[in-house]
């Protein structure tokens, strides 16, 4: 699995940390998306749970090209460590003036592991216009612990995303962000094909820690989004601290004394 010197900073991997995704736009070259309705369409033969991702896809094949192109391989060395294992994958398909949509929910019904993550890979081969039912995001929910469709039944959000992007374009989500493909209103189908990855180390200092000190890193942990409510918001600052912890291996590291102040065990020294 290539990675060059495409690893992300500390910065992208904090604001991942916040944002719970990271958007690599028109990554994906233009003769791949060409070929990409026909190998969609056709299907990708599934991998068993747990496979290696040097195992699951064979070399050349369209899966292994888009896992190895070096702005992905290194984007996914960086937050899963090497040689991840395949959860699964999937192709999804949003018809022409289909008249639905998916309902808002997270994928991780029963995960509550504080210190590890799955990464979900997102593929858009085409370009998605607002028309199309691209998938909705809702930026900094992912470490809020939700059943798989508790949040189904919410409509517009404040700061909520629906995705517009150039073809090519790679999404890598939290594997608890809330989400769901949206109504395609077009007369185009539009493909997103979806791969899940399990880390097999511990996901700690994987990328580029040179500027682990930026302030920007700080910066963009403390993050607020529009949908936190004023008081219960600031359970989403707890939470990043405490799997910036996790990932950084510094159980020091703190903002504004949030977990400090919960952990504190004073001794008795009389």
């Amino acid at each position: 699995m290539p990675t060059s010197n495409h690893l992300l900073s500390s910065v992208q991997v904090a604001r991942f940390v916040a944002h719970g995704f990271l958007r690599l736009d028109a990554v994906v070259p233009d003769e791949m998306n060409a070929q990409a309705a026909g190998v969609l369409t056709a299907g990708i033969p599934a991998v068993p749970f747990g496979t290696p991702l040097a195992d699951a896809y064979p070399e050349g094949s369209f899966a292994r090209r888009l896992v190895d192109l070096p702005p992905v391989a290194g984007a996914l060395r960086s937050l899963v460590g090497p040689d991840p294992a395949i959860d699964h994958h999937a192709v999804h398909v949003r018809e022409p003036d289909e008249g639905r949509a998916q309902p808002l929910h997270g994928d991780a019904i029963i995960d509550t592991r504080p210190d590890a993550f799955d990464v979900q890979l997102m593929y858009y081969p085409q370009e998605v216009a607002a028309e199309m039912g691209g998938t909705l995001l809702v930026p900094g929910s992912h470490l809020r612990r939700t059943n798989e469709s508790d949040t189904g039944r919410y409509q517009n959000l404040r700061g909520q995303i629906r995705l517009t992007c150039p073809a090519g374009t790679v999404l890598l989500l939290h594997h608890g962000i809330w989400h769901g493909g949206r109504r395609n209103d077009s007369d185009r189908r539009r493909f997103m094909f979806k791969i899940r990855f399990n880390p097999v180390v511990p996901q700690v200092r994987l990328w580029d820690t040179a500027d682990l000190a930026d302030p920007a890193v700080a910066a963009e942990l403390r993050t607020r989004f529009p949908w936190y409510e004023q008081a219960t918001g600031r359970l989403e600052i707890y939470n990043r601290v405490q799997l910036w912890r996790a990932l950084t291996g510094d159980d020091r590291f703190d903002l504004d004394h949030w977990v400090t102040r919960v952990t504190n065990r004073p001794r008795r020294t009389a």
